[in-house]
């Protein structure tokens, strides 16, 4: 059966794929700052490892005792990741600099310990976890949207390079899941506020604030989604998940279309044109 390595999967979406993945008789390898939160778990098929995705000698630790137990990874969930709300001028080095570090570098550490892995089987999956906030940015989000933008632009790289030697490679975009990840003790806020941001940037920390618990998307549902890739054939390049993000990414794809149309002959304006 296939072998999971999950990062971020002490709680929410990534909990979920743990369970689900043992629910299919799978094993899993699960990362976590404090593995001493799978203990409830209890499984023989299920591999509890320290893991800060920051840090490059512990995810190759991880991923050594990955292959050590089960003899390989055949899926790789790119989970790990921080949430942070405040405009974009609002927001410093250091907070911008802290999410980037998780989201971006973080999983780029994971990619360079697995996917030799991979190649060396000439075979796996990759599914990178990413977010509406990919495809689509909102006031209050931007620095936040940017490291799943990086996240879409490496992923789509990805799938180019990888699908030769066999590996099949998704970004998944879940849409608000009911998870804990907008309740102030998750979600990173800026620290600076600026008074002409308070009906852009500082809606969106109000709307976060009244809409924990709230949320449409139940993470068992889409974790069923997401480990159900698995089984295909051929993985879809991106799986946006929920009713929301399907409207939202119509929605940009719209907007872009039109401003393709409409600036049409501006942008043609820049070609060399032979003397």
């Amino acid at each position: 059966m296939p072998v999971w390595f999950v990062t971020g999967a002490s709680r929410g979406l990534g909990l979920e794929i743990v369970k689900a993945a043992l629910g299919r008789g799978d094993s899993v390898v699960a990362g976590a700052r404090d593995p001493r939160a799978f203990d409830a778990l209890r499984s023989d098929d299920l591999l509890a490892v320290p893991l800060d995705v920051t840090d490059q000698d512990q995810v190759d630790a991880a991923v050594a005792a990955a292959v050590t137990r089960f003899g390989g990874i055949d899926v790789l969930v790119n989970n790990a990741g921080r949430g942070l709300v405040g405009a974009v001028e609002e927001t410093s080095d250091a907070e911008a600099r802290a999410v980037f570090d998780t989201n971006v570098f973080g999983l780029l550490n994971v990619l360079r310990a697995v996917t030799p892995v991979l190649r060396a089987a000439r075979s796996g999956r990759i599914l990178n976890i990413s977010s509406t906030g990919g495809v689509v940015a909102w006031a209050g989000w931007g620095v936040y949207s940017a490291t799943k933008f990086a996240l879409e632009g490496i992923t789509e790289a990805l799938r180019l390079e990888l699908a030769p030697l066999g590996i099949q490679v998704t970004s998944v975009q879940p849409g608000p899941l009911r998870t804990d990840f907008l309740a102030s003790s998750s979600l990173g806020q800026v620290d600076r506020v600026i008074d002409d941001y308070a009906t852009t940037g500082g809606a969106s920390r109000t709307w976060a604030g009244e809409n924990h618990g709230l949320q449409e998307g139940d993470p068992a549902k889409a974790a069923a989604a997401i480990t159900s890739l698995a089984d295909l054939a051929s993985m879809p390049a991106r799986l946006p998940l929920g009713t929301s993000t399907l409207a939202d990414i119509r929605g940009k794809l719209a907007a872009v279309a039109e401003d393709l149309e409409t600036w049409q002959d501006l942008s043609r304006s820049s070609d060399f044109v032979p003397a």
